[in-house]
């Protein structure tokens, strides 16, 4: 949610999903942790009752700390498998309502850890292209802790401008065409291997994958 975060302060149209089962948040043991279902279950609602549950817990363990950082970007969380590609909707960054409309589609799919990239090329290629539309996904591999998510944060914000700047410059040759997406798609490798230099410590895979 810190890349969400992130690129949506800096105005880029963002959503984002978990790809498991259901949401687990840490509890008081490894072998009790906390399951939400996507979907379902809100951000404040979670905070709530954890924080009744056990509020020196939780806030020792960053949990409620997390929690009122989401439920102010948006509602709940979503499953990347459940999303209806292409179906436009109105979408929902917190309890005040709806805000904007999300086409149903993207350009760029970033993930965090590789099993995420792994479950997301999947399911594109279960759902079969259809809609013959390009996306790049991309995988950052971020270590799931506060001070690595601000960093990775960061470092996917500088990928999403360089993204965002060469695709400006390939309309400024070609319009807003195809022709400009196809330039885009071209540079996209080259732009992660200049992003790479700037950030060696985070390992990076991407692929071409189709809606």
């Amino acid at each position: 949610m810190e890349a969400h975060l992130r690129l949506a302060t800096a105005n880029y149209p963002v959503i984002s999903f978990g790809t498991g089962s259901n949401v687990r948040l840490p509890g008081p043991s490894i072998s009790q942790p906390n399951v939400y279902a996507f979907n379902r279950t809100s951000y404040d609602s979670m905070y709530k009752e954890l924080y009744v549950k056990d509020e020196h817990l939780y806030r020792a363990n960053g949990v409620l700390e997390l929690l009122d950082r989401n439920r102010g970007i948006k509602w709940g969380p979503e499953r990347w498998q459940d999303w209806s590609i292409g179906l436009p909707r109105l979408t929902q960054t917190n309890d005040k309502g709806s805000v904007g409309t999300e086409g149903g589609t993207v350009d760029v799919v970033f993930t965090c850890e590789e099993r995420c990239w792994d479950a997301v090329i999947e399911d594109l290629h279960q759902r079969g292209g259809k809609l013959n539309k390009p996306v790049h996904v991309i995988n950052v591999g971020i270590i799931d802790n506060a001070k690595e998510a601000l960093a990775g944060g960061s470092a996917i914000l500088d990928l999403a401008n360089c993204f965002q700047k060469a695709l400006e410059e390939e309309e400024e040759k070609f319009g807003s065409g195809s022709q400009a997406r196809d330039g885009f798609d071209d540079r996209v490798p080259e732009i992660i291997g200049e992003w790479e230099e700037r950030w060696p410590a985070l390992p990076v895979s991407w692929t071409l994958a189709w809606f």
